[in-house]
């Protein structure tokens, strides 16, 4: 009897093998199952492989597969398509539900580490408050083109290049100046302790 390794693409004794086979396992006939696995194991692998994307897990929803193929056997129907289109659909099915479960599992755990917002207390209150009044003084002393740029880079989210085209000025006078303010910013709020 022909067989296909790979369940596609072949012939008729193939399909009628495959049939002969599925009445087996409806039977609880074990040697079944190893025959459909090596007849079908290695396009059924590849597909959850190209699913899940991991050797380790695609090798244990293969398995998965043929549990489930010698769990469900009886409720194979051969009106709704061959064998290898049961077991393809079974594998399709198994390897998107690791994959959906794999992701629970990874936004549990990223929300199991991730960290508690801070603690607003008077205290950090008034820091921050003090941090801002030590920015808008630093900001005040600078020169009013470079104090310009800089609170509409920052504060409006300008790209030097809509600043150049907002301002008329050149592209290299845009980003100089908004250099020189940040060192000199740089520079003052590190005198107040206010840089790490």
């Amino acid at each position: 009897m022909a067989t296909s390794v790979s369940g596609r693409g072949g012939t008729r004794d193939d399909l009628e093998g495959d049939l002969v086979l599925m009445e087996r396992l409806a039977a609880h006939d074990a040697a079944a199952v190893g025959e459909l696995y090596d007849r079908h194991g290695s396009l059924l692998y590849g597909l959850i492989l190209r699913i899940l994307r991991q050797r380790s897990e695609a090798e244990e929803v293969l398995q998965e597969v043929f549990v489930a193929a010698w769990t469900h056997g009886r409720t194979y129907n051969p009106e709704l398509g061959p064998p290898v289109a049961w077991l393809l659909r079974i594998a399709r099915n198994r390897a998107v539900d690791r994959l959906r479960a794999n992701a629970v599992r990874v936004k549990a755990a990223e929300a199991a580490i991730a960290p508690e917002p801070p603690l607003v207390t008077p205290e950090t209150e008034a820091a921050a408050s003090q941090r801002h009044t030590a920015v808008r003084r630093a900001l005040e002393t600078l020169p009013p083109e470079q104090r310009e740029l800089i609170e509409q880079a920052y504060f409006l989210g300008l790209t030097q290049s809509e600043l150049a085209e907002r301002h008329q000025l050149p592209l290299g006078t845009v980003k100089t100046r908004v250099r020189s303010g940040m060192l000199s910013l740089r520079e003052q709020l590190a005198e107040m302790d206010l840089l790490a």
